[in-house]
């Protein structure tokens, strides 16, 4: 890492947590993990839900450039969506305000998993989200989707996923192309939600995903 101005940074008081922060970051990209339902208790990070998504942003911090991406973490205030609360997703829009404080107005991309795709899919209707990585989302029927106009979507599911649908994500996808998003999907034959099968299939697709959307939109990699 000689020549370039950067720190890994240490857990911070807000909803973003920055991991890797460039000396002038072009891009960002904001990882959002899984987690429940419903839940009113305080989400930490030494969950398992926070601790699957630490490989992922390993994975793409070894993909994309170290002087020019800054790579972050969303911190949970709860550990539920909550209904009408949507929590996780208020956390996300509190996150890419403080990113926006920290690094200016940055393309971004999130990658967000099971509850946390969900989120990310919905959090990318501000400006500033340029693209989204789904990795096995929780998506509900009726979910919105005429933010996602303009908007790069992929999403990754296993087929063998018995926690959230991967029949929901392709006509999720499906519904999110008509609406104008260029929106595509990867069924992983033999991936299980928790993303344990198949490892390094879900990681160099997801390194590969992130990479593609940077250089489709957001900085040169």
């Amino acid at each position: 890492m000689a020549g370039h101005e950067q720190h890994f940074a240490p857990e911070a008081a807000g909803a973003l947590v920055p991991r890797r922060v460039p000396r002038r970051a072009r891009a960002a990209v904001l990882f959002l993990h899984g987690g429940r339902a419903d839940g009113l208790t305080p989400s930490r990070p030494w969950h398992l839900a926070a601790l699957r998504m630490r490989p992922f942003v390993g994975a793409v911090a070894a993909a994309v450039p170290e002087d020019s991406v800054l790579l972050g973490e969303v911190r949970y205030r709860l550990r539920g969506w909550n209904g009408g609360a949507a929590d996780p997703l208020r956390d996300a829009r509190q996150a890419l305000r403080e990113l926006a404080r920290l690094a200016g107005d940055v393309p971004v991309v999130l990658v967000g998993h099971s509850m946390g795709g969900r989120a990310a899919l919905r959090a990318a209707a501000e400006p500033q989200v340029r693209a989204v990585l789904a990795l096995a989302p929780w998506i509900p029927d009726g979910e919105p989707v005429a933010h996602l106009r303009d908007k790069d979507v992929l999403v990754l599911h296993g087929d063998r996923d018995r926690v959230t649908d991967p029949h929901a994500s392709v006509s999720f996808v499906h519904r999110a192309r008509e609406a104008g998003a260029r929106a595509d999907v990867v069924v992983i034959p033999g991936g299980d939600h928790a993303m344990l099968r198949r490892v390094p299939t879900w990681h160099r697709a997801a390194g590969s995903a992130v990479v593609g959307f940077l250089r489709a939109g957001c900085t040169t990699v």
